[in-house]
């Protein structure tokens, strides 16, 4: 299988190509750059921003450059411009620690406060992050139900119509040209979704991984690849295992 993809990075001025992707009768909007917006709701939801991931890593003498905070709520705060949001919700391990909070610095508690300010912020706990944080603004709960849709960090394991999770960091793997791309992606089957992480520092897992098993049903599951300026929507039966 060969699927053209144009190469990783974009500006801010790049054409937007978010995919209607449709879980428990509910459209949503799938953006490319791994948020996801419920027009009815005027809801953006965002998974995984592990911020202050480089500052634990120093913590334990492994140095990364210190800007992933930055970086991340930078392109989050793009995104809600973007879409103007009522509420926002975010899918667990918002922070890499559950001290995390305590060290952003001034200027990123700042553009938080800013990207917060006139709407409803819902923190949604981790497993990396599992206590409220004090100082980040927003509200915290271990899911949120919202019509028939259900938003929490860990996949259920077993019936989960209506699922809205992260924690897994969902990537896929195509071949491309005679070598395999590899991106994040939106993992779904029209009853659940596992979103891509968003923070700058975080990695993937890839769909084919034993993880995955038993979440989606076989024969609709699909891996929407986060493009330049558009989503590629590939049959996970298709894409590639490590």
């Amino acid at each position: 299988m060969t699927v053209d993809l144009p190469p990783p990075g974009g500006g801010e001025d790049r054409a937007r190509g978010g995919a209607e992707i449709t879980i428990a009768s509910v459209t949503l909007l799938a953006d490319p750059d791994g948020t996801l917006y419920w027009p009815e709701q005027d809801l953006l939801a965002v998974a995984d921003l592990h911020l202050e991931k480089g500052s634990s890593f120093a913590r334990r003498g492994v140095l990364l450059p210190p800007y992933d905070t930055a970086a991340t709520l930078t392109r989050l705060a793009q995104s809600i411009a973007r879409f103007q949001p009522k509420t926002v919700v975010t899918l667990g391990d918002n922070f890499h620690d559950g001290e995390g909070a305590w060290r952003m610095a001034d200027g990123d508690r700042a553009m938080l406060k800013s990207s917060q300010r006139g709407r409803d912020w819902i923190w949604i706990t981790g497993n990396h992050d599992p206590e409220p944080a004090d100082g980040i603004g927003g509200q915290f709960a271990a899911s949120v139900a919202v019509g028939p849709l259900t938003f929490r960090h860990e996949p259920s394991r077993g019936a989960a119509d209506g699922e809205i999770a992260g924690h897994l960091h969902p990537l896929a793997r195509v071949a491309q040209r005679g070598r395999a791309v590899s991106r994040r992606c939106f993992a779904a089957d029209g009853r659940r979704m596992v979103m891509p992480a968003f923070g700058s520092y975080t990695g993937g897992l890839n769909i084919r991984d034993r993880a995955f098993a038993g979440l989606f049903e076989r024969s609709t599951f699909i891996a929407h690849m986060l493009g330049e300026r558009r989503l590629y929507a590939i049959a996970a039966g298709r894409c590639l295992a490590d």
